[in-house]
């Protein structure tokens, strides 16, 4: 996942003007595409959209289905329902990321996208220092201290580990409230947060 700031979005809504117009306030910072149609949407997502600007009522392929199909396909991309269409209670089993009701201010497309991307991030820094922290305890389980002092390869790892811990303390840094449920929401369901092992 790529930094707050930059990245690749997609936006999709069958209103050409709202997709239009969402694009070209998004662009000052991000690489953006639109797709006017769930099935256009189906065929330009890949694991380089970073986040996803989802309609839920479109015709043809819907926003819900666009999203099952984006979290069938395992894919780590974050998913915004951007709408109109009032939340009922089926919301609760939906793997998307945030619930955007429309209209829809500058300020908020943005900060959204940046949310959904410090999530990202942390979760993708964490799983890095969690296999560096791995290897750590295992060579210090077997290996004496002589030969782990002894051995570059081993101090190279506690460098990245060092410098790993130090990224999630500055992703922290810019966390809000929200940010930390969101997180842990998604480590609590794999299949959201784009695991499918």
């Amino acid at each position: 996942m790529t930094p707050c700031g930059e990245g690749r979005v997609l936006v999709v809504d069958d209103d050409i003007d709202v997709a239009d117009a969402y694009a070209s306030q998004l662009r000052e910072r991000y690489d953006v595409e639109t797709a006017y149609s769930g099935e256009a949407a189906l065929s330009m997502l890949d694991s380089s959209i970073d986040v996803v600007l989802l309609d839920r009522r479109m015709p043809g392929i819907s926003g819900d289905e666009v999203l099952e199909t984006i979290r069938e396909r395992g894919l780590s991309t974050r998913v915004a329902m951007v709408t109109a269409v009032d939340p009922g209670f089926d919301i609760i089993e939906m793997p998307f990321d945030d619930y955007v009701e429309k209209p829809v201010s500058r300020d908020t497309l943005f900060s959204t996208i940046d949310r959904l991307q410090r999530c990202s991030a942390y979760q993708d820094q964490l799983r890095e220092y969690y296999a560096l922290t791995a290897k750590q305890a295992a060579l210090t389980a077997r290996k004496s201290e002589a030969e782990l002092a002894a051995n570059e390869e081993f101090h190279s790892l506690e460098t990245a580990i060092e410098a790993a811990e130090s990224s999630l303390h500055d992703i922290v840094a810019g966390f809000e409230e929200t940010d930390y449920e969101r997180v842990f929401a998604d480590f609590a369901d794999p299949v959201n947060a784009g695991q499918t092992d």
